[in-house]
Parts: C-alpha cells; structure tokens; sequence
C-alpha cells in the first residue's frame, strides 16, 4: 500500500520547486507533509477528498493550506483535487445541486446547458448548490478517511500475518527428528 501511494504522489522536491507553492515559503519543508504513514495518508485523503467539492478554482492552494494546517502528506491531499476536472464537474456539482435542492425542499432545474450558462439562473441556484457541495465534501471526507485507515490496517495486518505463517514452519518441511538443524550448512562453519 505504501509503495502504491509512493509512486502515485508527485515528486515532493519538484512541489517545492514549482511557483504555485512559493507562497508557503518555508512551510513546505516540515518533514510531516512529506511522510507516508497511517494518519497522514488518511488525514490526506480527508483533505484532497473535502477540496475536491469546493469552487474550482484554486483548489490545489486550498487543498496545500489544509494540508499544511492539518500537517498531513500535501502531494497526496494535493493531487486528490484532479479528481475534479472537466468532465467529471458537471455530473458532480450537479448532484450536489441536486442534494442541496433536496434538503432546501426545493424544486430541481433540470440538466440543461442553457439554464446553467444563463447568469440570471445562478443566484437560484447557488445556495442549493453550496449546501449539497458541503455535504458531499463532508461525506467523501469522512468515507475517504476511514477507507484510508481501514484498508492500511487490513494491510498491516496481513502482512504480519504472512510473516508470522513464514516464520512458524510446518513439522512436515522440517527433517526428520530435527536432523541437520545443528549441523553446519557448509565446511567452512566448522
């Protein structure tokens, strides 16, 4: 799991290098936002996962002010925003509208291009659409961050597993009477 995550994450010198970044100045050098561990892979998860349903725009220096803030893996939070992009906005911020509308008890705009590209429908429309947008960023936070810890426990502790069935070898592989355990492996043992 964590050399997945590793060779998913960008390159932590090449975010300190690029200019998006330079305004956190000296903060992107604290260790914790570099570590790859169970709490901050999770609390990343949190972070990138609750950005990713905020305004489109500057999502990614949000997503590093949390991740900063809350001193938990920045490439991972930061890169969990692009689950947002062109084709997969309309769908989502859609359903966010639809579940603000929902809990305003408001009537639902259909799916039409031209009503949404209409400025005189958006102030109608934006504070179902902030109130669904807060739920979902707070639900996919919740459930990103317990996915996270859960599935690095399962992890560890099949590895341990593995390594406790390795290290306790049957009778049946051992030779016989215990033979050959006290004798050297080679001649020049002896």
């Amino acid at each position: 799991m964590k050399h997945l995550m590793r060779r998913l994450t960008p390159d932590p010198q090449a975010m300190k290098e690029d200019k998006r970044f330079s305004v956190f100045g000296r903060w992107l050098h604290d260790p914790n936002l570099w570590h790859l561990n169970r709490r901050s892979a999770a609390g990343a998860f949190a972070v990138g996962l609750f950005m990713m349903y905020m305004p489109p725009f500057g999502q990614m220096l949000m997503a590093a002010a949390a991740a900063i803030a809350l001193r938990v893996n920045l490439p991972i939070s930061v890169a969990l925003v692009f689950i947002t992009n062109p084709v997969t906005i309309p769908p989502m911020f859609y359903f966010a509208y639809v579940l603000g509308a929902g809990v305003l008890g408001q009537p639902v705009a259909p799916f039409d291009l031209d009503f949404w590209m209409d400025p005189g429908n958006w102030l109608a429309i934006l504070t179902p659409l902030a109130i669904g947008c807060l739920l979902c960023a707070i639900a996919c936070s919740m459930l990103g961050y317990l996915a996270v810890r859960l599935a690095w426990r399962w992890h560890v502790v099949r590895h341990l597993r593995r390594r406790q069935a390795r290290r306790q070898t049957p009778a049946a592989a051992m030779p016989a009477g215990g033979a050959g355990l006290s004798e050297p492996s080679s001649s020049r043992q002896t």
